[in-house]
């Protein structure tokens, strides 16, 4: 996909998280959705959205194994790097036993603390109920808080449910949540600073030693 933004953008990186064990999944269709809704947040304002989705259920011997030797094949290692460069991320993961699934929790233990500092992350879950919706203030935004990323307000909870329902006089429908979460994650995204291309760093670096005066 084109890296070229045009006037007024600049290309933006759009990961989502699905932590979906079956096939097909529930927690993808959510991930999926939410990244439809943040493309129709920053497409309309002329940018580009590169889009990849992270199936952790792929990975999952790849994350064990790393959680023992701590060392990270490279599928998994390229899973990481997508993460920590993205300008967006979606994290959608199943509820087991009232909290976010161990493969999820995993993967994000294998992300450097300050990896995520100051990004826009879009939560979400999955489950049969929606007494489990909670998990969402519970588990997943403090897990984020602790990543110092920045949590959209509109967290997502799916329940069996909610497919196919539009909401009702005292509640919005889940196509009315997702997309205000999406408009949410894409509005962070667009007002997000571009991170420095490879070699910028130095170029900053001697702007701002050149400005430094000596007596």
């Amino acid at each position: 996909m084109s890296r070229t933004a045009p006037a007024g953008g600049r290309p933006v990186r759009l990961v989502a998280v699905s932590a979906g064990l079956s096939t097909p999944s529930g927690t993808r269709l959510l991930a999926d959705r939410l990244a439809e809704a943040v493309h129709g947040e920053l497409g309309p304002q002329g940018y580009e959205v590169e889009s990849r989705v992270v199936e952790l259920r792929e990975l999952a011997v790849a994350i064990a194994n790393n959680l023992v030797t701590g060392f990270p094949p490279p599928p998994l290692a390229a899973a990481i790097d997508a993460v920590t460069a993205a300008d967006g991320l979606i994290a959608v993961t199943p509820v087991f036993s009232a909290s976010y699934s161990g493969l999820f929790k995993s993967f994000f233990d294998l992300i450097d603390p300050g990896a995520l500092t100051g990004r826009p992350v879009l939560v979400a879950a999955t489950g049969g109920t929606a007494r489990h919706s909670l998990v969402l203030e519970h588990s997943l935004r403090p897990l984020f808080a602790y990543l110092r990323a920045v949590v959209v307000p509109t967290a997502v909870y799916a329940a069996s449910e909610d497919w196919g329902t539009g909401g009702g006089a005292y509640a919005d429908g889940l196509p009315t949540r997702i997309r205000r979460a999406g408009g949410e994650l894409g509005a962070l995204m667009a007002a997000r600073p571009a991170d420095p291309e490879p070699g910028d760093e130095i170029s900053t670096l001697e702007r701002q030693l050149s400005d430094l005066r000596f007596d």
